[in-house]
């Protein structure tokens, strides 16, 4: 009986061994790379639910940067173009900021953990290895750029007439080549890697430092306040770059594309060379933002806290 039951259990120990190679390892790391890609999947929960808040308040500070004029102007146009106009555009950023906060959040740990992996001098230096993924997530980012720009012409009501909707946009613009989907990338790029670098940087340092509670809700507003002081603080600090972005798109399919040097004097000379001037909206800008990378940071906490739990 001794023998059969040392045999039995040797078969089995083989039988396990046979089972655990390959297939069984093959699905374990399919279930680590499932983990990993629930980093994509909180980013696109929380921008989902920004972008449904914030809309109105982007379009306001839209016309602001084009045009250079006050608050009370911008509300003033809304108002008479009426109720149906104010979601007008609303697609673009709805599939552009969903993915870009997805790819964000998600292609941020993804580098950060490829670096670990294959790179040693990462490891020992955690500052250089958050500064290289973010750069690298803020450049990934970049390839949602005709998005970006599809949203800026349907926001300018300029074009109103001439662009029905997003897929109409895309449409026209195609007739222009793949060139002119991308009208605005070099402000992009470099709006996005720095300001990833910040908000990385010091999202979990401002945390720390606010007080706590505990009762259920105080996460979610230290999350809040965290995520909307250094979004908003980010966004103005380069918000003269989204105003050289704006006018950049703005520009009519088929036009000579506009370098960073010309759209600046360009700008400025619009603005009657005042700084001030450039920074018409920065206050709602501010606002906006605030609220905006508070949800996108609650959110986002909470839904990784669902998704790991």
């Amino acid at each position: 009986m001794e023998l059969e039951s040392k045999s039995t259990s040797k078969q089995s120990k083989k039988q396990s061994s046979v089972w655990s190679h390959p297939h069984s390892q093959s699905f374990d790391r399919l279930l680590d790379d499932k983990k990993d890609y629930r980093e994509f999947f909180c980013g696109y929960g929380a921008a989902f639910i920004n972008i449904c808040i914030t809309f109105p308040i982007n379009k306001v500070m839209f016309r602001q940067m084009v045009y250079g004029i006050k608050t009370n102007s911008a509300l003033d146009q809304m108002r008479k173009e009426g109720l149906y106009q104010l979601y007008r555009g609303l697609l673009p950023p709805l599939l552009q900021k969903t993915l870009s906060v997805s790819l964000m959040f998600g292609t941020f740990s993804q580098f950060q953990n490829l670096l670990d992996t294959h790179f040693n001098l990462f490891t020992s230096h955690p500052n250089l290895k958050l500064t290289v993924s973010a750069l690298l997530a803020g450049c990934t980012e970049a390839v949602l750029t005709p998005f970006e720009r599809v949203q800026t012409l349907l926001q300018d009501p300029k074009y109103n007439h001439q662009f029905h909707n997003t897929f109409h946009a895309f449409k026209e613009l195609r007739k222009f080549g793949i060139k002119e989907y991308y009208r605005g990338l070099t402000p992009i790029l470099i709006r996005n890697g720095p300001s990833n670098v910040l908000f990385f940087s010091f999202r979990g340092r401002v945390k720390d430092v606010l007080p706590s509670y505990d009762v259920w809700w105080s996460e979610v507003v230290t999350n809040f306040i965290s995520g909307a002081l250094i979004g908003a603080l980010i966004s103005t600090l380069f918000y003269p770059v989204n105003v050289i972005k704006t006018k950049v798109q703005t520009q009519t399919g088929g036009s000579q594309f506009l370098s960073i040097s010309s759209a600046i004097k360009l700008v400025y000379e619009e603005r009657q060379r005042s700084i001030t001037k450039i920074y018409y909206g920065v206050h709602l800008n501010f606002t906006r933002s605030f609220i905006s990378w508070g949800v996108i940071n609650a959110s986002y906490e909470m839904l990784r806290k669902l998704m790991y739990c």
